[in-house]
């Protein structure tokens, strides 16, 4: 009767490799959809990952050939949301911190429809800022895909101004 019942205690040993190759899969999709940022530039406009890597149509990603173009007839806002100052993109119009983006709504233009271009140095800090802007109700938000460092692999120059 007590070995039945010590038979009856006992659990299979668990299958260790098994759970290890389980873990590793859930890490390698954890880190997957965590949207590292440091991604390269797509070649055409789509519905962007937001920071949290779901999709998103909160705003679209352009490369930086796209906002090449745009800048030649510019009709936006151009937004750098990089801390600390890392350089610019000429003709750029605000420098407003990512980690403050939903405090500084009020300095983005009052027509929510108006169209904003954000970027940063590898576009995670402005995907940040853009989730934030697309909650406080704007819709014709851009972000730079694959931020400046992206810009200056294409070819495009970077400004250096110097901070006061």
């Amino acid at each position: 009767m007590h070995s039945e019942a010590n038979r009856r205690a006992r659990k299979p040993a668990p299958n260790v490799p098994l759970l290890l190759a389980a873990l590793l899969a859930l890490a390698a999709l954890v880190f997957m959809l965590s949207g590292c940022g440091g991604g390269t530039a797509d070649t055409t406009a789509q519905p962007a990952a937001s920071s949290s890597g779901s999709a998103s149509a909160a705003y679209t990603d352009i490369s930086p050939s796209e906002l090449a173009t745009m800048l030649e007839k510019k009709d936006f806002v151009l937004i750098n949301t990089h801390v600390p100052y890392a350089g610019e993109i000429e003709q750029t119009d605000l420098f407003l911190p990512f980690d403050h983006a939903a405090e500084l709504v009020d300095q983005l233009p009052a027509d929510k429809a108006a169209k904003i271009v954000v970027y940063c140095r590898s576009d995670r800090m402005s995907r940040i800022a853009a989730d934030a802007w697309a909650a406080a109700g704007y819709t014709n938000l851009y972000n730079l895909a694959g931020g400046f460092a992206a810009w200056e692999a294409a070819g495009y120059p970077l400004l250096q101004k110097p901070q006061n």
